[in-house]
């Protein structure tokens, strides 16, 4: 019985110091976490308050390389400053220039107009200034537009894919200034994809607007950065002056600006919905909607055709980093299906930095091509214009597997960001 008491107290003493030992790792462990979200934490903080836009450092520079110009500006609802007050009424308020005229892109000067709607010239009613529309009768400005203009300034939100046209207006303005000797200034604006990640082959036959430029459909690359890039590809002969951001580096996602976002247009209502658009934007070249007139476009996608069991089992099976999917039905109130119940994908971001949203386009075309899905059809030569033809031919044309599709988008895309080196500003 003594040696049995012993042994008891001996093991009980050998637990306790066991779970003590525990206790103390646990604390540790859980001080260590803390520690190192709370660093962690302080770092985004710093660096969103480090954070400005090319309209905030041109204010914060007195507004020197506009300095007695009569200036034209091209931009939208998106071309705010920090405080949230307008780039026009910012510059219109200086006396350092004189601003004459400003310029809007689709969706038109407030960003209030459907996508593909023209849209008329107008007068801004808190200036008095014209409103000349590049998204009506002309996608360029005349000589009449840009009669007695010294500088033409660019300050727009884009969203980071190709087939997005406001970069489109930009250069389509660039060529313009430069045939007449007009100065171009671009307020740079961060990419709110980050300027790491590249998605997609490189346009091989550009044209103009969706498909203007010879790059990846996720670029990576500011306004600023996509100015020079043209500049040098067109060969322009044009003083370009780029305003550069402050405190961004190519990792950041738009979050982490510290910025508010403004919806660059009416169906890109969050950055989660602007991460998805290069891929799921591309199913507008099909008889597929994108959630347009549900409650969150390009977070969804559907048809009343469409079969989801097992589409949704291709996409779990696939294990696609940072997503989740879930079948979901809805019944748009506009675009292609109005008023009528689709089947459809409900896509929930989980890891913004790990989205690739071309996985998600390439692995559902290449299922419904599999499972021979009759019903899906494509906007035939509107759909190789927009989305580009080496990607019209890899997706909707061959019979390779999605694998071999996206090791081939790769292999474009590496080549394009050997290149594109040269351009970048951050």
């Amino acid at each position: 019985m003594e040696l049995i008491s012993a042994f008891s107290s001996e093991n009980s003493i050998l637990t306790y110091v066991s779970i003590t030992r525990a206790r103390i790792v646990m604390n540790v462990l859980t001080c260590s976490i803390l520690l190192l979200f709370m660093v962690c934490c302080a770092g985004a903080h710093a660096a969103s308050a480090a954070f400005m836009s090319g309209i905030d450092v041109l204010e914060q520079a007195d507004f020197d390389v506009l300095k007695g110009k009569r200036v034209g500006v091209i931009t939208n609802q998106t071309g705010v400053d920090r405080q949230g007050s307008s780039t026009v009424d910012v510059l219109f308020a200086s006396r350092k220039l004189s601003l004459v005229a400003i310029f809007s892109p689709e969706h038109g000067f407030r960003g209030d107009q459907t996508g593909g709607a023209l849209v008329g010239n107008a007068t801004d009613t808190a200036t008095g200034l014209p409103v000349y529309s590049l998204y009506g009768k002309t996608r360029r400005p005349t000589d009449e537009m840009l009669n007695g203009i010294d500088a033409l300034v660019f300050d727009i939100q884009d969203v980071g894919a190709r087939f997005y046209t406001y970069l489109s207006t930009m250069g389509l303005c660039m060529e313009e200034a430069a045939k007449r000797g007009i100065e171009f200034v671009v307020l740079d604006r961060s990419n709110p994809l980050g300027g790491e990640i590249l998605e997609g082959p490189v346009l091989e036959d550009a044209h103009e607007f969706t498909g203007y430029f010879p790059v990846p459909i996720r670029h990576g690359l500011t306004p600023g950065e996509m100015a020079r890039l043209h500049m040098d590809l067109k060969k322009l002969k044009l003083k370009l002056t780029v305003v550069p951001l402050k405190g961004w580096t190519r990792c950041m996602l738009y979050d982490e600006t510290g910025y508010p976002w403004v919806k660059p247009s009416p169906n890109i209502r969050n950055l989660d919905a602007a991460l998805l658009y290069p891929g799921l934007g591309l199913f507008e070249s099909s008889n597929m909607s994108v959630g347009r007139g549900t409650e969150s476009p390009f977070l969804w996608f559907g048809a009343p055709w469409l079969e989801t069991t097992s589409l949704l089992q291709v996409l779990e099976s696939a294990a696609i980093p940072g997503l989740r999917f879930t079948a979901e039905i809805r019944t748009p109130t506009d675009d292609i299906y109005s008023g009528k119940v689709c089947q459809g994908v409900r896509i929930e971001v989980l890891d913004r930095h790990h989205v690739r949203s071309l996985d998600v386009f390439v692995r559902v075309v290449c299922a419904l091509r599999d499972q021979k899905t009759a019903a899906f059809l494509l906007k035939g030569q509107e759909a190789a214009l927009m989305v580009g033809n080496n990607i019209y031919k890899a997706v909707f044309d061959s019979k390779d597997s999605p694998e071999k599709i996206l090791a081939d988008f790769e292999s474009s895309w590496r080549k394009f960001d050997s290149n594109r080196r040269k351009f970048l500003l951050y």
